[in-house]
């Protein structure tokens, strides 16, 4: 009997599907009026089971661990360009400024790669992480310029690129 209702419902709800499917306006109504029908096909005594999705990632990698994956992935022998520049892109999406070690791993790696424009945009990419704190980005050079001075490599400021060359004076500034 209730396989009998089940049947004819799924039968109306076709018929009913296939006249008003031209029709723009009656879409919402049909959907809902599907969806009504459907939960009255189904059996009481039907168990369903609903799919659950965790939304959230939380991470449980520490503060040093996070550091030592990045400075070993920097130190790796056999890295090329795609993937330090991946390597970087990823830590400026995050919200955080690297820690030296790995600014000087990231460094050493540009000089492997033998890549001195990615190493300057990476001294810029830090200095825009570091933000309004005047006194973090002043401590990564402290602690990153043996390496610097090992290289061969200025920073973005030595270089000029802090003032653009054809930049407008500020009106606030006239």
């Amino acid at each position: 009997m209730a396989r009998a209702i089940s049947l004819s419902l799924r039968q109306a709800l076709r018929a009913a599907t296939t006249i008003l499917q031209q029709s723009d306006m009656f879409r919402s109504g049909l959907a809902r009026t599907a969806s009504f029908a459907r939960n009255l096909a189904v059996p009481n005594n039907c168990k369903c089971i609903a799919g659950v999705r965790f939304m959230s990632k939380h991470s449980t990698e520490s503060d040093v661990e996070f550091d030592a994956r990045y400075e070993s992935f920097f130190n790796r022998k056999d890295i090329d360009g795609w993937e330090c520049r991946k390597a970087m892109n990823d830590l400026s999406g995050m919200d955080l400024v690297p820690e030296p070690r790995i600014v000087v791993a990231a460094l050493n790696a540009c000089r492997r790669l033998n890549d001195i424009a990615l190493a300057i945009r990476f001294l810029e990419t830090v200095k825009d992480k570091c933000g309004n704190k005047k006194e973090i980005y002043p401590y990564i050079l402290q602690e990153i310029r043996p390496t610097l001075d090992q290289l061969g490599l200025s920073t973005p400021e030595e270089l000029g690129y802090d003032k653009p060359e054809l930049a407008l004076k500020s009106v606030y500034e006239m």
